[in-house]
């Protein structure tokens, strides 16, 4: 479906690119700072062509795998981790982290609130055959303080008391109506979970790696490839990285105990994580651009919007509060027209699997699913909220953008 961009919303957008002109500038140099980074490890690495080979069958001596591992360890400021085109999602990721360090009678304490709805079936909040619950893991969480900030004072008095094996933090807002939590914030929760000796810190870093000039400090950091690290370029995976222990730990549940990350074919897929990790800078970059840009453009014709067009950002994740259920759709449709696949398509809500709403996305995507390309979706439920994010090219996101713009005021 082709649409009409009106030339008045064509100025409107130069407008406010005018504005974003310093904070554009701000975003490329932490892109070229996360860019220099990623490019020493690779360096200190010895990355090579041979590193793209594949193997089959059981996979021993796999060294791109190998080699793959330690760059993402690496490029995290981590001391291990492993990278799997086979993990299927974020919250595929983050079970394989939480079945990995729980053990039956242990507490698993989320300081961040209720968890992504995906994650409900997983610890049991949603009972579900093979929860964390049904293995006799407990679950206990401390809420946000106001829905914006960390409650540190109960998260230490928790820890007094005892029991808790994983500290969980979920550094994005899901689908709830929170800010994004930054790099410092979740490092002074690493800072106390480290005072208690046998506690993991765990965190659910989705949409906000290469944000900052840093990624939080954490037992575990645990994120989905088709989104911010993936660079646009993985057609699927996760990672884990964080402490030899922690990850040694997960690598069992990857596989199986007592082989962990010594076996397992890489089928060929060690080029496309390693060149993800690569654009990973450049394409966050890109995302965060259309992500300001949307802000200034839809928060101009009174939509509102969070973080606003100016603020400083922790995750590449743009809110836009659409009023009602059909201006939630009419963005959903002209993102979806504004996208280089199916863009013919028109989104509708649909009950999809582990939400309690109906959902709508607008995903016109090279890779399905896939978070770092331009997509938007939301509950749909009051107020009505439109959650944005990606663009592979700043380009390709301000036209979606300015597409969905179109849809809401046509009439």
């Amino acid at each position: 479906m082709s649409i009409t961009i009106p030339e008045r919303l064509l100025a409107k957008a130069e407008d406010c690119e005018a504005r974003l002109a310093d904070t554009f500038r701000r975003l490329e140099r932490t892109a070229f700072r996360n860019t220099q980074k990623v490019l020493r490890v690779f360096s200190d690495n010895k990355l090579s062509e041979r590193h793209f080979n594949g193997t089959v069958g059981y996979g021993y001596d796999d060294e791109g795998r190998d080699l793959c591992d330690k760059l993402f360890a690496g490029c995290f400021g981590r001391e291990a981790g492993f990278a799997r085109a086979g993990i299927i999602s974020g919250t595929h990721a983050l079970t394989i982290a939480l079945q990995g360090l729980l053990r039956p009678g242990d507490v698993l304490l989320s300081v961040t609130g209720k968890p992504y709805d995906t994650l409900e079936g997983v610890i049991g909040i949603t009972p579900c055959k093979g929860s964390l619950a049904e293995f006799g893991v407990r679950y206990e969480q401390i809420d946000l303080i106001g829905a914006s900030a960390l409650d540190l004072p109960a998260v230490r008095a928790r820890l007094e008391k005892g029991g808790v094996k994983v500290l969980y933090a979920q550094r994005s807002k899901g689908y709830e109506a929170r800010r994004t939590l930054t790099v410092a914030e979740l490092d002074a929760l690493a800072d106390l979970a480290k005072a208690y000796p046998g506690v993991f810190f765990v965190v659910d870093n989705c949409y906000g790696e290469f944000v900052e000039e840093t990624e939080p400090k954490a037992d575990l950091l645990v994120g989905s490839l088709i989104k911010n690290p993936g660079g646009g370029m993985a057609e699927s995976g996760g990672y884990l990285v964080g402490s030899p222990e922690a990850v040694e730990l997960a690598s069992y549940r990857l596989t199986v105990p007592g082989i962990g990350l010594e076996a397992g074919a890489s089928l060929g897929t060690n080029k496309q994580l390693i060149k993800g990790l690569f654009y990973a800078p450049h394409t966050v970059l890109q995302a965060l651009k259309t992500a300001h840009f949307a802000a200034a453009l839809l928060e101009s014709c009174g939509y509102a919007c969070s973080p606003g067009p100016l603020e400083p950002r922790a995750d590449i994740i743009q809110t836009v509060d659409c009023g009602s259920a059909d201006k939630l759709l009419r963005f959903c449709k002209g993102i979806q027209a504004g996208s280089p696949v199916d863009s013919y398509v028109t989104p509708e809500g649909w009950a999809m699997p582990g939400y309690h709403d109906d959902v709508v996305m607008a995903a016109g995507t090279f890779v399905q699913g896939a978070s770092i390309e331009l997509s938007a979706d939301g509950p749909i439920r009051p107020p009505y909220r439109a959650f944005l994010q990606g663009g592979l090219t700043y380009e390709s996101g301000k036209y979606g953008v300015l597409c969905a713009l179109a849809c809401m005021e046509n009439d």
